[in-house]
């Protein structure tokens, strides 16, 4: 079954909207893994307009499922990942003031900085992922960097899938076969909902895991956290 990564950065820019501690991002997480999640996610920014790195380390001890740390891997985010020593860290090519994440690395580019970054986390024995698009390129360059993972960068298929899912999912099919053969694990997310999900997962072999924030935290306002999740676990199998 594929793993189900809840990222809970959209609770903490709630509560950084307002200051003080509500929501708790503590117990959020604790109550996502309770509720069926088989992950948290973070994704912690320079300007900590979300997650910050303190709540970063405070999570640590609270995290008994998988613990996934995403971010531009600058000297901050690398020191911060070693001192937590998470199950998996993703690196993402992030400016310093990007809104969002929207686009892979160019990893023929930025091999050898990234083999680099890679060999620091997987000798503290940190799985890594890269993110990445489809581009078969990318993805065969990514391999020659030693990371264990990659992760599919998903909103060109969120974007597209309403209008003609056959054709939004080609592309992540044949890049999924790719890595497969490559020895590469296969994580996704950006934008998977409850309205593309299954088709995704149902399409994509070797799926190992999918990290969701936005669509979960705004499901949840409608259905409640605890029936969120529960929808969300149901697409994956």
């Amino acid at each position: 079954m594929t793993k189900l990564s809840v990222n809970i950065n959209k609770i903490a820019t709630l509560r950084n909207s307002r200051g003080g501690n509500i929501p708790d991002v503590l117990q959020a997480a604790a109550d996502c893994q309770r509720f069926g999640a088989q992950g948290i996610t973070v994704h912690p920014r320079p300007d900590e307009r979300h997650i910050r790195y303190s709540d970063v380390k405070n999570l640590k001890p609270l995290v008994i499922t998988e613990f996934n740390i995403e971010g531009n891997p600058v000297p901050k985010f690398i020191d911060l990942v070693l001192e937590i020593c998470p199950d998996q860290v993703t690196l993402v090519p992030d400016t310093h003031n990007q809104i969002t994440s929207n686009a892979g690395w160019n990893t023929r580019k930025h091999k050898d900085f990234l083999k680099n970054i890679i060999s620091i986390f997987k000798k503290q024995g940190i799985r890594t992922s890269v993110f990445v698009d489809t581009d078969l390129t990318n993805i065969c360059h990514a391999a020659e960097t030693e990371t264990d993972r990659i992760e599919l960068y998903t909103e060109p298929y969120a974007t597209n899938f309403a209008a003609d899912k056959e054709n939004a999912i080609k592309p992540f099919i044949v890049a999924s076969e790719k890595a497969a053969e490559l020895g590469l694990g296969i994580n996704a997310g950006h934008d998977l909902s409850l309205a593309n999900l299954n088709f995704f997962h149902t399409n994509i072999p070797y799926l190992l895991e999918v990290s969701i924030g936005h669509a979960i935290i705004s499901d949840a306002l409608y259905f409640g956290l605890e029936n969120t999740i529960q929808l969300y676990l149901k697409q994956l199998k």
